[in-house]
């Protein structure tokens, strides 16, 4: 195995090391063989390309076209021409296929199925990565920055995986590294003669000689490869957390064991978005409870506490162990009415997050499995990989039924709570402030205070719900929402909590599910689209409230109702866009698609685009600009391409003249043929050579040399010597200083292998032809060296072997047909 073979299969080797940290992130693992024989494929692309030899840049191209087409034929055949050719249709499959990755990704945790969308994240992220480390390292040979795709392929799998094996996948990476690198040291040491490993037996290291040389790069390789493992296992704790699922995983911590831990969560927003933009509803779980009513059934996750101006989100927490039952809810009184209800619950199989689903507040859960709770938010969460994948568990709760008199007469809250939950960002825009104490002005109690804003979102304000506004929860994004007035749940719901702070009202964000609806055979189903995001409210005496901000959808709570009707409000709650004689808004139509089980072809273009999210405005417009562009792009490649045949053919040609050994004889016998090396005594030396086993490399250089000064406008003089030859090439390709030596050096080999008694190799023949080339290239204006390099004038030595090749098949074809006919007609005769 050659030295470039071995790193170029040391690099495929590399990549899989790495890749295997995202392991534990999906499962099944199948896509990992998948993605190591289409790595492999491209590899050995490379590796042939470079055998050829091609250009670095046309090796990489070469490569990245063939990672196309595999991926094509893998993922969207169905929108291929034969299956493995792209069309302007496949990148609409590509983007919605990746589009819907990245939406599984967000919704499931970890460890993720496998989806047709995940698989192409996987497969085609690996792929792009190996095909940089091979250019890198191989086509390059430059492999210690080959370490940063591998680290970063490492890190991100780091950052996102659980458990205490983080470090056999650190070992496994790291390895891999190693391998590339000291793959690296031995093909340069090979370059020098000797591959190193360490001092023969009986053989002392020659001072500045191979094995000091060798030696400097290997621990040149040690120190990049030490340097480069050290950032490996530093970055991955200080990149920032990522997370998957609904609402992302729940993290061990420091400690997931007995008493202690942390937990923590990224912002929902992205995920909840595309829940809500799903074409079909699809079932998230399914319950039944013994309550009378389940529109107050709110099925809550998580709360964002924690507002920093980018994003509402979870704060780190300590989480405990479950305990049963769970600790009174905080801030609530004996003298508030509440209703205990008991729901028992069934996730789907595909659902799995590790977040638990359940009224707020519990009382007592009941489940199987690794199951930790977070005192703080009330919340329950998986342990060590633990997810709601279709789990059954048992939910006590209470039904809070304050009364408004109750929450407007409630006390000032505890200063603890009330300094942390009203804590707003410095950037958060003037306007946010100024506009909560417009709508709240006069009012007399943060109750009513809360009221008001609950009333000037849901229908006062002029607001209008539709899920494909383009997402954030920034401090910006408020700013914007309120002077647009379009959002979806997220806006209102953080909008609403961020203009409560600034009142003094404690407040936080809770995501989950609305109740869903009823199955007609006494349960509950809740769907993606029952995805919703509210704000909670902190009233001393009654604990954590819910309020409703969000028009269209789920339930007005009773306790912001008046008590009697006037024709300035509704007293009922606020009604779903489909039982309103208005115009209803877009993403509600889709609701009532999905929820009526329609084609949602049928839908029109009311309905959201499959997998998609906001802002696809721009992925349209790029969709679209490369459809136009493909066909144009594809002639584009087509053209080159057969442009591109005479360099191609003309480097290969060089390199086999210059770069092998082991050279055919018959390279040099052409040149005498042809009668480059003059006519006078062509047959003489012909057979001088045959005889004397002439030295075909300098014969070969000889050719290549003449050759070249041919691209450059130097046509062959058959009746010329090979001295007077390369006097003519002096001259006219204006050659000076070593270049003109070189030259004549050539023309005396070539007489000595033609001539004398007993040929000698002319040492060093090759590079006597490079500093010719190099002294032509000087020489030459730009378009001359243009023309030479792309259309180099001795190419037309293809045609000539095309037609010598054709002639021949032509002479053995009628020679064929004579013989054949010539043993028919004996036994014609005999007939």
């Amino acid at each position: 195995m050659s030295g470039r073979i071995r790193l170029a299969f040391c690099a495929w080797l590399a990549t899989l090391a790495a890749a295997c940290a995202l392991l534990p992130l999906v499962a099944p693992a199948g896509w990992l063989l998948q993605a190591a024989l289409l790595l492999g494929v491209q590899t050995s692309v490379g590796a042939a390309a470079r055998r050829v030899p091609l250009a670095a840049p046309v090796t990489v191209a070469a490569q990245a076209v063939v990672s196309l087409l595999l991926l094509t034929f893998v993922f969207v055949p169905g929108d291929a021409l034969l299956g493995f050719l792209p069309l302007p249709s496949t990148l609409d499959s590509f983007g919605a296929l990746l589009a819907q990755g990245v939406a599984d990704v967000g919704r499931f945790a970890i460890p993720a199925p496998v989806t047709d969308g995940i698989r192409l994240l996987l497969v085609g992220g690996v792929v792009v990565i190996g095909l940089l480390v091979d250019v890198l390292a191989v086509t390059y040979r430059s492999a210690a920055p080959a370490g940063l795709p591998l680290l970063a392929l490492y890190s991100v799998a780091a950052g996102l995986s659980q458990g205490g094996t983080r470090w056999l996948w650190f070992l496994c990476a790291a390895g891999g590294y190693l391998l590339l690198l000291l793959a690296e040291g031995q093909e340069r040491a090979s370059r020098w003669g000797q591959v190193f490993t360490g001092p023969r037996a009986g053989r002392r290291p020659l001072p500045g000689g191979e094995d000091e040389a060798a030696s400097v790069s290997v621990r040149t390789g040690r120190r990049i490869g030490a340097l480069a493992l050290g950032i490996a296992l530093v970055a991955p704790a200080a990149l920032p957390s990522l997370g998957g699922g609904l609402l992302d995983t729940a993290r061990g911590g420091r400690g997931s064991g007995e008493g202690g831990g942390t937990v923590s969560a990224v912002n929902p927003l992205v995920a909840l978005q595309d829940s809500l933009n799903q074409p079909s509803n699809r079932t998230v779980l399914t319950y039944r409870t013994d309550s009378e009513t389940t529109s107050d059934l709110y099925l809550r996750i998580v709360a964002l506490d924690q507002f920093d101006g980018t994003a509402w989100k979870p704060s780190e927490r300590r989480i405990t162990d479950l305990p049963r039952p769970l600790p009174s809810p905080p801030g609530l009184s004996p003298g508030v009415r509440t209703e205990e209800v008991t729901t028992s619950f069934q996730a789907a199989g595909w659902y799995a997050q590790n977040w638990l689903p359940m009224p707020y507040p519990a009382d007592e859960v009941r489940i199987g499995g690794r199951w930790r709770f977070e005192p703080e938010g009330r919340t329950v969460v998986g342990d060590r990989g633990q997810t709601t994948r279709g789990v059954r568990y048992e939910v006590d709760s209470l039904v809070v039924r304050p009364t408004a008199r109750q929450l407007a007469n409630a006390p000032e809250p505890p200063a603890e709570l009330l300094e942390e939950y009203t804590r707003v960002p410095d950037s958060l825009p003037d306007v946010v402030a100024e506009t909560a104490r417009g709508v709240t002005e006069g009012a007399r109690s943060h109750y009513e205070r809360a009221v008001r804003l609950q009333d000037w979102f849901s229908y006062e304000g002029g607001f209008r719900y539709d899920t494909r506004v383009k997402a954030g929860s920034g401090s910006a994004a408020i700013a914007r929402f309120l002077e647009e007035k379009e959002g979806f749940c997220v806006h209102f719901s953080f909008s609403m909590a961020a203009m409560a702070r600034t009142l003094g009202i404690p407040a936080r964000v809770a995501v989950g599910f609305t109740p869903g609806v009823a199955d007609g055979e006494g349960g509950m189903t809740v769907g993606l689209q029952d995805a919703h995001a509210w704000p909670e409210l902190y009233f001393e005496g009654v604990g954590w409230t819910r309020f409703e901000p969000t028009p269209s959808r789920g339930n007005t709570p009773d306790y912001t109702l008046p008590d009697l009707p006037s024709p300035e409000r509704p007293d009922t709650p606020a009604p779903r866009p489909e039982a309103t004689a208005e115009p209803v808004p877009e993403p509600s139509a889709t609701d009532e698609c999905a929820a009526a089980g329609n084609d949602p072809e049928g839908c029109g273009a009311v309905l959201p685009e499959e997998g998609g999210a906001s802002g696809g405005s721009f992925a349209d417009t790029l969709l679209a600009a490369a459809r136009t562009a493909l066909p144009v792009l594809a002639a584009a490649v087509l053209v080159l391409g057969l442009l591109a045949l005479p360099l191609l053919w003309r480097n290969a040609v060089r390199a086999r003249r210059l770069g092998r050994d082991d050279a055919r004889p018959d390279a040099g016998t052409s040149v005498v043929r042809r009668g480059e090396a003059g006519s006078a005594g062509a047959e003489s030396a012909s057979r001088t050579a045959a005889d004397r086993g002439r030295d075909v490399r300098t014969l070969a250089a000889w050719e290549e040399m003449t050759d070249s000064a041919w691209d450059y406008g130097i046509l062959p003089e058959p009746s010329a010597t090979p001295r007077m030859t390369a006097e003519r090439i002096v001259r006219l390709g204006k050659l000076e200083g070593e270049a003109a030596e070189a030259a004549h050096r050539l023309a005396g080999g070539v007489e000595r292998v033609l001539y004398a008694p007993e040929p000698r190799p002319a040492p060093g023949a090759a590079e006597d032809v490079r500093r010719v080339r190099a002294g032509l290239r000087a020489a030459a204006g730009r378009g001359e060296r243009l023309r030479a390099l792309l259309l180099p004038r001795s190419s037309v030595r293809l045609v000539w072997a095309v037609s010598e090749r054709w002639s021949a098949v032509g002479v053995w074809w009628d020679g064929a047909l004579r013989r054949v006919v010539s043993r028919l007609r004996p036994s014609r005769q005999r007939v």
